[in-house]
């Protein structure tokens, strides 16, 4: 049983590193001007704005013209990721 919830918690902790990725990648990309019919920009689009609109929406999240919504995600899921180590770690 043990070994089934070790696998289980490693899957979730691959798949929040890989929306970490997605995360990142897709701020990097609003810095240029993207075409908004790219298919990479569209799934980068579909992936995390719903996230960030969720996150906008119980945090003010627009300082300067900068919007640190990608930076609360990103912290989130670090501690998400921690968490979950930690959980590994003790069984």
């Amino acid at each position: 049983m043990n070994a089934l919830l070790v696998s289980i918690l490693q899957f979730i902790s691959i798949v929040i590193n890989l929306y970490m990725w997605v995360v990142i990648i897709a701020a990097l990309i609003t810095w240029v001007q993207p075409n908004p019919y790219n298919p990479i920009v569209r799934f980068l689009w579909n992936v995390t704005e719903p996230v960030y609109r969720w996150i906008r929406k119980y945090i003010p999240t627009t300082f300067g013209g900068f919007d640190i919504a990608p930076i609360i995600l990103i912290l989130a899921l670090q501690f998400l990721q921690i968490l979950i180590n930690n959980i590994i770690i003790s069984l």
